[in-house]
This record gives C-alpha cells, sequence and structure tokens, in this order.
C-alpha cells in the first residue's frame, strides 16, 4: 500500500483525461468522483478503474466530449441519449435536470440512454440530496449473474442509490449493487492477489471458488438469493427497457474497452420543500439517525452506523490523513502516464514508475 493526498491523486488523475481529449471541467469530475470513492473506503470504484474508463476513451467506445441530445422535455419528465458520452459527465447533468425539474413540479425524472459506467452511484445522488431533495439513480450493468437457478450470467448487478440530507447529520445514502458482492471488489481481490470468501460468486462450472480469476469468469451470486436477482431485474426495466437503452446481455462493462456500454439510467429528485416544511424534514431526519444509533447492541459491536455514516467518517478521515491504496493500482495509474508521456508524482515510489509492482504482482 502506498499513502496518497486526495488532492494530488485527483490532478494527476484529471491530466490523464485531459490528454485524451476530455474537457478540462469534466476530466476533473470524473477525477473527483473516482478520488471520492477512494475516499469513502470503496477502491472498488475508485482510481482503480481510471485504466479501463481511458483506454474505452482510446478504443473510441466513449466519446470524450459528451453531447447528450434531449429526445423527450415534458416538464418533470426528460429523456436523453448521451451519445456514448463520458458516464459520470452524464450522471452529473442528469441529476442536476432531474433537481431543477422537481424544484418546478416538486419531482424530476430523468431517463438516459447510451450511456457508460459512472462509477460509484452514491456521488451523484447526494449531488441532490445537497440541493435539498432526496435522490435516487438506478442504472444497469452488463452481465454478472444468472436468472436464479442458472447458471450462464445474463443480468447485470444493476446498482441503485438513494440520498437524503439528514439535517445536521451526514447525508443518509444508500449505494447497493445486488449481488453479494460488487463486481470492482472482486476486480479489487485480484489486484491485490488476495482470495475472495466462497460465497460470492461460482465459476463457469457452477462450483464455488474463492479465486478472483475464475470468479470473474464464471457467474457473480446475488445478494439475498433469488430476492436479489428479481430486484435486479426490474432495475433493468426501470434503467433499460424504460430509456430505450440495452437490457440484460446488450449492455458491455466498462473494462470491454472494444464494445459500446449502451448502459441507461434512471435519475429521481423529489423536492423536500414540496412535501412539508424543510425544518420539519430535518427534525424527523436528525431524530430518526439518533434512533438507529441508540439501539441496543449485540455483543462484539462498538458502535451502530446509520446508512453513510461510514462512508462520511472515512471521507473526513482519509483527506485529513491521506489515501493508501493498492500498489497494483498506481503501477496502473503510472503505466498508463507513461504510454501517453506524461509525468507521474515525484512521491510515487520508484518501483512503480518502472513498473516492477505491476510485472510482479505485488500489492
Amino acid at each position: 500500500m502506498t499513502s496518497v493526498t486526495a488532492q494530488a491523486l485527483a490532478d494527476f488523475v484529471a491530466g490523464l483525461y485531459r490528454s485524451n481529449g476530455v474537457p478540462a471541467s469534466d476530466a476533473q469530475l470524473v477525477a473527483d468522483t473516482l478520488v471520492t470513492a477512494d475516499l469513502w473506503g470503496h477502491s472498488s470504484h475508485g482510481v482503480m478503474r481510471a485504466p479501463w474508463y481511458i483506454d474505452r476513451l482510446r478504443s473510441g467506445v466513449m466519446r470524450p466530449v459528451t453531447e447528450p441530445r434531449m429526445l423527450v422535455d415534458a416538464g418533470a419528465i426528460s429523456v436523453l441519449d448521451a451519445e456514448d458520452g463520458v458516464g459520470q459527465v452524464i450522471a452529473a447533468r442528469a441529476m442536476l435536470d432531474a433537481v431543477r425539474r422537481a424544484k418546478a413540479h416538486g419531482v424530476g425524472v430523468v431517463s438516459v440512454r447510451n450511456s457508460n459506467h459512472h462509477g460509484a452511484l452514491g456521488y451523484f445522488t447526494r449531488m441532490a440530496a445537497a440541493e435539498g431533495c432526496i435522490g435516487m439513480l438506478t442504472t444497469n450493468g452488463s452481465p454478472a449473474m444468472a436468472p436464479w437457478g442458472g447458471r450462464r450470467k445474463l443480468v447485470g448487478n444493476n446498482p441503485w442509490s438513494i440520498a437524503a440530507p439528514a439535517g445536521r447529520y451526514a447525508p443518509m445514502m444508500l449505494d447497493i449493487a445486488n449481488t453479494v458482492v460488487a463486481r470492482g471488489k472482486i476486480f479489487l481481490a485480484r489486484q491485490k492477489n488476495q482470495p475472495i470468501p466462497d460465497h460470492w460468486a461460482i465459476d463457469e462450472t457452477g462450483a464455488a471458488t474463492t479465486d478472483p480469476v475464475a470468479a470473474l469468469r464464471g457467474v457473480i451470486q446475488p445478494m439475498a438469493e433469488h430476492k436479489g436477482y428479481a430486484i435486479s431485474v426490474m432495475m433493468d426495466v426501470l434503467s433499460g427497457v424504460l430509456s430505450g437503452s440495452g437490457v440484460l446481455d446488450e449492455v458491455h462493462g466498462p473494462y470491454q474497452a472494444e464494445k459500446r456500454s449502451r448502459c441507461g439510467h434512471m435519475f429521481l429528485a423529489l423536492n423536500i420543500a414540496a412535501f412539508g416544511p424543510d425544518g420539519a424534514f430535518a427534525e424527523r431526519m436528525e431524530q430518526m439517525v439518533e434512533r438507529i444509533k441508540a439501539v441496543p447492541r449485540v455483543p462484539g459491536c462498538e458502535e451502530v452506523f446509520y446508512p453513510g455514516e461510514i462512508e462520511a467518517r472515512n471521507e473526513e478521515r482519509h483527506r485529513r490523513e491521506g489515501l493508501n491504496l493498492p500498489a497494483k493500482t498506481l503501477a496502473d495509474l503510472a503505466q498508463v502516464a507513461m504510454r501517453m508521456k506524461l509525468p507521474v508524482p515525484d512521491s510515487w515510489p520508484a518501483a512503480l514508475v518502472n513498473g516492477e509492482d505491476a510485472r510482479s504482482g505485488n500489492g
């Protein structure tokens, strides 16, 4: 593990995107979304993914300049064709559009087709929470799980997120995939050369596996068995079918550098002020948080957390102390930079810059 500062890491990653034709403000946004995921403690959705996205830019399946086309503009509802633009840029614009419509109509819904993977969904639902709204975001993704009872992957993990302001507390936030674990965590285990729990995935034969490589070739198990599978299918209805985008195995992942993503999203914003006084909502949220945290604890539990609290604490600590990232992640970023003849931060170990850790598989 190597310690880096969040700002230096974000500036470095933004430079990689700018060098691939992404406008400066969009590049900084993408970098911020990735670094924020690392700050939250979700490195599976952090800068580890930057080389994948950049490969997609270089192959031409993701366009560096994001120019969505409005298909429907109907008061509280809009439909956008992302035209293969950068997923994080589309997501930020769509969520802010949903918020704008919610301020006018009480509710705003934006449906997006032909987009790209956009990292941690909570980044965007928290944008709505910051504007006095409850935000919800659903997306589909490339096949990760099999229909319940099957052993061929067809259904994406199709994550979803809800965030709400919580008065004097950090926003309440849910951000989950419908598999036992996000596929990014299996990629992270591969980065760290670590085994995975045997209930996360099955291999191509249908047998449980602790090998992350075999898991990625096989099928990730749904959370809550058949329930997770059913939720994931319905998220594809909201994200893919409704928007007119790809569904099921028509969607391709961020690591498939030669294939259009065709993923779809749905953004929902509820204007809290349209339902009653802002102050009353904040007070009730504070009371809710306090009641959750005051519940009697089971043996061995030091503290009960509300959804989003751990991420908020992690971000505060990591901004103060720095981020510890796997050497393999930084080595991959260094290789991208050197390929584009860009400087690597002086503070990074020479072994990373020379690619030694990447070749050996350490970290």
